[in-house]
């Protein structure tokens, strides 16, 4: 990595937050760890990390209310660490606002991997990664770079949409998803196809998490813009 990548890591368990701790040092992270969501809370706010990985089950403040706090205030990527995959937990924390979860027990190098995910992600939906990718579909935006869809404007190089003319605040995933779905309107995305281009899943992942930020997205750009398409996945309306 060209740059240290700061790293907010709340976990409670002091022999996980430890040897996770070392473990990203070890691939070049700059880590600040803390044991409960206040403490979790101040850091983020002192030091304004890159990232942050948020336990579910912590003292003080619970996970997925710290992710709120910091969705207020940050579109910082976040991570939620779950003891459980099929726990309500999941599901809670991408509604609150991650940009993905990691079940426990989980190996260092797939933290790692997608911790890196994530990242790029940010980098290529925030308009400041090097070399990020365009979106992988095939139609092209005006020579001004808006997309119009009704009501809503899609400017794909000051990466900002609106709605009604009013700004819109999109995450860089809710803003990734998009894009591809913007890339080819009127065709339909798998949920496999989405995880694969939106999250770096080449190797498939849980769909839930394409589900969750397909609902978050319509909360902000129109319920009826994205439509399901039951059995196969989702498309926007042209």
């Amino acid at each position: 990595m060209a740059e240290q990548t700061h790293v907010l890591f709340v976990e409670d368990d002091d022999v996980i937050r430890e040897a996770t701790q070392l473990a990203l040092e070890r691939d070049g992270f700059v880590v600040t760890a803390m044991p409960d969501g206040l403490s979790g809370l101040d850091a983020f706010r002192a030091r304004r990390p890159d990232i942050a990985l948020l336990d579910v089950m912590v003292p003080g403040l619970d996970g997925v209310s710290l992710c709120r706090r910091i969705r207020d205030e940050s579109t910082v990527p976040v991570i939620m660490l779950s003891a459980r995959a099929d726990s309500i937990d999941v599901v809670l924390g991408l509604e609150a606002g991650a940009d993905d979860y990691v079940t426990k027990p989980f190996d260092g190098a797939v933290l790692v991997a997608r911790i890196r995910a994530v990242l790029r992600r940010f980098g290529h939906a925030s308009g400041t990664g090097p070399g990020a990718p365009a979106p992988t579909g095939s139609a092209e935006p005006a020579g001004d770079g808006v997309l119009s869809f009704g009501d809503l404007e899609i400017d794909t190089i000051g990466m900002e949409v609106r709605r009604g003319g009013k700004p819109v605040g999109l995450t860089p995933t809710e803003m990734r998803l998009l894009l591809e779905f913007s890339a080819a309107p009127g065709t339909v995305l798998s949920r496999d196809k989405l995880l694969e281009r939106v999250w770096d899943y080449g190797w498939g992942g849980d769909t839930r998490v394409v589900d969750v930020h397909v609902q978050r997205l319509r909360a902000k750009i129109g319920q009826d813009r994205i439509e399901t398409v039951r059995g196969f996945g989702y498309k926007l309306r042209a």
